[in-house]
């Protein structure tokens, strides 16, 4: 067998086979012989049927299947081993067809080759770096809002806006006074901050137990069913008959009294045994703040990152046809009709596919079993973080870990994350990073709309 490429263009290929008949023929008779054993005619036993019956009925049919075989095994192994960068398929020409009367056959196949190109990631190539600053004020919004949320309800000697207020909720005729078969609700309970009217929230600032408050649940409940109803402790086809004023009378004052600064509050808020004072609390609060902005910075850097290098590399030539050819045979959706506009938008894709395996393969970037598995163990630390830090046992992550890597699907898309983080974190330690500090606000616009000229 004879095998030759010829090189048509920067992107266009063109592989030539060659195949004689000592190539394939006793590949033929092997398959004729199993075919013998295994396969019964009229008047013959499996086993025992002549060969040239055998060759007769079955034998251009396999000889076509095994020299198609043969020919499509050397096209791939030559491109296997002569590493050629093809891009789809190889495409036969037109004219590839077996005379089967013929001991010897030619066939050619266009193939679509993956263009060469510098990817310039190197000290000139400039990346904007964009370094977040942590306030003592994000510290303090982060340390108040953890002390609510791992604060506990206590009674309360005057209202606050988060409280909760227990009481007599009774309604009022016009005049004010208490309606004769009116609603009364012995229990009641409400929860102003939630009122949708500011000037009803307001009634109840700065009172105390037994203070009586004349409001109107309609407007502070802006005529919700559901919330009138729930309230008032009737059918929500009640609620249109009693959109009047009501007395509450305060029973009870439930408010939020935030957590203390202990070791049962430090363990809940940051992991175990990570801090042990207030002090060293809020290193650690401002150490978690930090790592967030620094994979906030990060994810800022891997844009402006692809921008920098695809400028720097410019417009791609591709093998359209052929390429435009595999995916119709991919996806029966895309036709001559649309597939100009389909490939166009596929493009931007090939291209920064192109240059991060370019990218991985300069710099030789490998992507191990482990940094799979940190791949798995970041998805699982993700989904178990709004359970609290107590929830990210390194056990359970590693367990959890190693059920996600296990399924194909799940395997392929860790690869391709982790690669794609190691060549960011390559083309980092390559080019040169313009540092730049700025707030969060600052930060916040890099993502706003660019607005238009």
């Amino acid at each position: 067998m004879n095998v030759n490429y010829d090189k048509l263009g920067n992107v266009n290929g063109e592989i030539t086979v060659t195949i004689e008949e000592k190539d394939y023929a006793d590949k033929v008779q092997k398959q004729l012989k199993q075919i013998g054993k295994t396969h019964s005619e009229p008047g013959f036993r499996p086993g025992h049927v002549p060969a040239g019956l055998i060759a007769k009925k079955y034998g251009t049919a396999v000889k076509y299947d095994v020299i198609n075989k043969e020919v499509a095994d050397a096209v791939f192994n030559y491109i296997k081993e002569n590493k050629l960068q093809v891009l789809g398929q190889p495409i036969p020409e037109a004219d590839n067809h077996i005379d089967i009367d013929k001991t010897e056959f030619t066939f050619k196949f266009k193939v679509g080759l993956a263009p060469e190109f510098d990817n310039h990631v190197n000290k000139d190539l400039h990346v904007p770096f964009y370094n977040i600053q942590v306030t003592d004020e994000m510290v303090n919004e982060q340390v108040e809002g953890l002390r609510k949320r791992f604060g506990r309800q206590v009674p309360g000697e005057e209202t606050e806006p988060n409280c909760v207020i227990k009481g007599e909720i009774a309604e009022l005729n016009e005049d004010g006074s208490v309606k004769e078969g009116g609603i009364v609700v012995e229990n009641g309970i409400i929860a102003p901050i939630h009122f949708k009217n500011d000037d009803q929230k307001k009634l109840f600032e700065a009172k105390k137990v037994g203070d009586s408050i004349v409001f109107n649940p309609a407007v502070a409940c802006d005529n919700s069913e559901i919330e009138l109803s729930s309230m008032l402790n009737i059918d929500k086809e009640q609620v249109e008959e009693h959109k009047g004023d009501f007395r509450f009378t305060i029973k009870e004052i439930i408010v939020l009294k935030p957590a203390d600064f202990d070791q049962e509050f430090f363990d809940n808020s940051v992991g175990k045994d990570k801090a042990h004072n207030e002090e060293e609390f809020r290193a650690a609060i401002k150490e978690l703040i930090g790592i967030n902005f620094e994979n906030d910075a990060n994810y800022r850097f891997s844009i402006d990152a692809k921008e920098a290098v695809e400028n720097a590399v410019g417009q791609l030539e591709y093998p359209e046809e052929i390429l435009k050819d595999f995916l119709m045979r991919q996806n029966e959706k895309l036709t001559k009709e649309n597939i100009d506009e389909e490939f166009e938008k596929m493009r931007g894709t090939l291209t920064w596919d192109l240059i991060r395996d370019n990218i991985a393969a300069k710099f030789e970037v490998k992507v191990t079993e482990e940094d799979i598995l940190d791949e798995a163990r970041g998805a699982v630390a993700r989904q178990l973080m709004q359970y609290g830090p107590n929830a990210l046992a390194e056990q359970m992550i590693e367990k959890y870990a190693a059920e996600v890597v296990k399924d194909d699907k799940n395997r392929e898309m860790l690869f391709n994350n982790a690669l794609t983080r190691k060549v960011f974190e390559t083309i980092k330690e390559n080019v040169t990073l313009d540092n730049k500090d700025v707030t969060v606000e600052e930060f916040r616009q890099l993502f706003a709309p660019k607005a238009e000229a």
